[in-house]
């Protein structure tokens, strides 16, 4: 299972050695999840982003099938909070995705996961919980959760204390 590297000043870091391994650490935060919590994905493509959020969706309860957006730019589905799943990859920047209202109100009432985040402009776009993913193909992954806001910080606090071992995300 993934191994805690570190746990220092609102970051987390574990090595994810399986798309599974790293759907359970999603599913973990999912379920310390809030309405309104903004998360943060970044790293290269085949990183891990979509893996990660289709773990998130099983740990909120969505039955539905999870694919990356991309060329939806937005999936939204339900379950114990809805689910806001965006994919900005083929997006230019952050008035695309204001043009496209691709954010908006309703997903106060969820929890909104960003892939490609770092298409906004600024701080990856006002995220409460940075996700960072490094390593691609076979590699085992790195996987850096950031607190960027005391939600966030609260958020990984949550997940910590639910998680079953030291070393079981």
């Amino acid at each position: 299972m993934a191994e805690t590297v570190s746990d220092v000043g609102g970051r987390v870091r574990v090595s994810s050695a399986s798309a599974a391994e790293t759907g359970r650490l999603a599913s973990h935060l999912a379920g310390v999840a809030e309405a309104g919590d903004v998360i943060a994905l970044r790293g290269d493509l085949g990183a891990g982003k979509t893996q990660f959020a289709k773990g998130f969706a099983r740990g909120l309860g969505v039955s539905a099938v999870v694919n990356s957006p991309s060329f939806t730019l937005m999936a939204e589905y339900s379950g114990r909070l809805p689910l806001f799943h965006l994919d900005l990859y083929r997006l230019g920047g952050a008035a695309d995705a204001l043009a496209g209202g691709l954010l908006d109100e309703r997903q106060a009432a969820g929890v909104t996961l960003i892939e490609w985040a770092e298409r906004l402009d600024g701080p990856v776009g006002g995220a409460d919980l940075e996700v960072r993913f490094e390593g691609v193909g076979d590699e085992i992954r790195q996987i850096e959760l950031h607190a960027r806001t005391e939600r966030g910080a609260r958020c990984l606090a949550r997940m910590r204390a639910a998680m079953p071992g030291e070393d079981q995300p």
